[in-house]
């Protein structure tokens, strides 16, 4: 019940506070941009191809455009938004702080959003129709096949990005048309890094690039 309420309320309350928490570390709209819009514009375009192109996954809510709830990308972006700003430490001023941000986020996005999936999927907010499921494995098993290279390794990338814009902006200013690349090239390497990363863990472990809903063995009765 509460995950449910949770879809709706949360958004409304953390979208426009994580954007007022991010404005005010950065004068520069494009970093704003980067740590905000990214998470919100991933949490779109991945999950709504992996439910109605890949019907992979499928959420149980009341208002669905095909499987897809039309709200997600501010459900995952702005807790997402919140928790790479709580995270946040001082600004990054060399490789090795961009690299501890990028570890940092990784972790605290994977763990938490492992935790989340698995409780949707057990009260049934959310089907994911993988291999562990056509295995009979239990929500757990489900979650851990995919969340860790969605939302871990989504995380890094995030905060590759963040942290490496400051680097840069530290280093000499980005001019407008080299920020708009910037946060396209990030918006890129959000998307396609994670997938890759999923696809080659399931053809290492499955044999198949878990693209598609994974066909349950059916019983040879005796």
């Amino acid at each position: 019940m509460i995950l449910r309420i949770y879809q709706y309320a949360g958004p409304l309350v953390l979208t426009p506070l994580s954007f007022w928490l991010w404005r005010r570390q950065y004068n520069n709209i494009t970093q704003v941009l980067v740590a905000w819009l990214l998470p919100i514009l991933y949490a779109y375009i991945v999950p709504a191809v992996g439910t109605n192109v890949c019907k992979v996954w499928e959420f149980d809510v009341r208002w669905k455009l095909g499987r897809f709830r039309p709200h997600h990308g501010f459900v995952f972006g702005s807790a997402a938004a919140i928790i790479a700003w709580l995270v946040r430490g001082s600004s990054a001023k060399g490789i090795g702080d961009v690299l501890r941000y990028a570890l940092v986020l990784c972790s605290v996005q994977g763990f938490w959003n492992l935790l989340y999936e698995v409780k949707a999927l057990r009260i049934g907010l959310l089907k994911v129709y993988n291999q562990p499921w056509a295995n009979g494995q239990g929500e757990e098993a489900i979650a851990f096949d995919y969340a860790p290279w969605f939302f871990g390794v989504f995380g890094a990338v995030h905060g590759l990005a963040i942290a490496g814009l400051e680097f840069l902006t530290r280093l000499a200013p980005l001019s407008p048309s080299r920020n708009v690349l910037y946060f396209i090239l990030s918006l890129v390497f959000c998307i396609a890094l994670p997938v890759l990363c999923f696809i080659g863990h399931s053809f290492q472990r499955h044999g198949h690039s878990g693209t598609r809903p994974a066909k349950k063995i059916k019983e040879v009765s005796s």
